[in-house]
């Protein structure tokens, strides 16, 4: 983040019409020490910030030039970019990202981003990386659980530290971080957003379908996981039932008119693309 604190000083001072041997005389230095502030030669002792903005009239955001609705807009505009550079030239995106964490070192956004890149991404994370990385990772990690309100972000830190502990070989004290502060199924907001309308209602039912398609998405993406990774059956097997169970899906989706099953079959075909593709498929597959 670039500090505009020299030239605020040299315009508040002019707006309040004070001298830099005037200013100087008021905080108790020199006025080569104001010259140099205001040439960006160097910056005032922490201890004067304070001291100044009192003596200016200003908040320390303002003397600083510290614009919060701004740089705010400039993460969300460096995240949309990450997110977009992910699909074509990942080294680009972890580059980018890389290089905003270092200017907004503070941001929780970015703090998180930074660490699960710098891990590796949310799943398959290799142990060595965690490990080697270990130190830093847990000190970002507490700063977002002591000081961060997003309680999705601070979820991520807390899954960080699972993911760490059971790199160390602490596997049930990464499974009680999650037991102890994750929700279960039946307690997500989804389910619990359902269970606030009647059951005769309109938007209960609109509620039940959008959850039911999610969960049939995602059972249907484990049932695929489950064949592709299971080493006892053969690859050309596994391709084979896994094709299958798409097209039972979509033949009785289109034969009952329920999109359930569509969205089932489209999810099953999805992840063995996914993993035919990024896995070990072969290019026939």
């Amino acid at each position: 983040m670039k500090i505009n604190i020299g030239q605020n000083i040299k315009r508040l001072r002019a707006a309040k019409e004070v001298t830099q041997e005037g200013l100087a005389e008021a905080m108790n230095v020199t006025p080569a020490a104001v010259s140099k502030w205001e040439r960006g030669e160097s910056y005032p002792d922490i201890t004067l910030l304070q001291p100044l903005a009192f003596f200016f009239g200003v908040s320390l955001d303002e003397l600083v030039g510290y614009d919060r609705e701004k740089v705010s807009a400039d993460i969300d505009k460096v995240l949309e970019e990450v997110k977009k550079q992910w699909l074509t030239d990942p080294w680009k995106a972890r580059e980018t990202l890389f290089n905003a964490y270092r200017e907004y070192p503070n941001d929780y956004r970015l703090m998180v981003a930074y660490i699960w890149e710098t891990a590796g991404g949310y799943a398959d994370n290799d142990p060595k990386a965690l490990l080697e990385n270990k130190d830093e990772i847990l000190k970002i990690c507490d700063r977002i659980i002591d000081g961060c309100t997003d309680e999705r972000i601070r979820l991520d830190a807390w899954n960080m530290k699972a993911k760490i502990l059971h790199a160390e070989g602490k596997t049930d004290e990464a499974i009680g971080i999650y037991f102890g502060k994750f929700s279960d199924w039946y307690q997500s907001a989804p389910q619990k957003c359902e269970q606030l309308f009647a059951k005769d209602t309109p938007e209960f039912m609109y509620r039940l379908r959008v959850n039911m398609f999610t969960l049939a998405e995602f059972a249907a993406d484990k049932l695929a996981k489950s064949c592709f990774f299971d080493k006892e059956i053969p690859y050309e097997k596994m391709v084979e039932r896994v094709e299958r169970y798409g097209d039972e899906l979509r033949r009785i989706g289109l034969e009952n008119n329920e999109p359930y099953f569509i969205e089932q079959a489209q999810s099953v075909y999805g992840r063995l693309h996914n993993d035919l593709k990024y896995r070990g498929g072969e290019n026939r597959d």
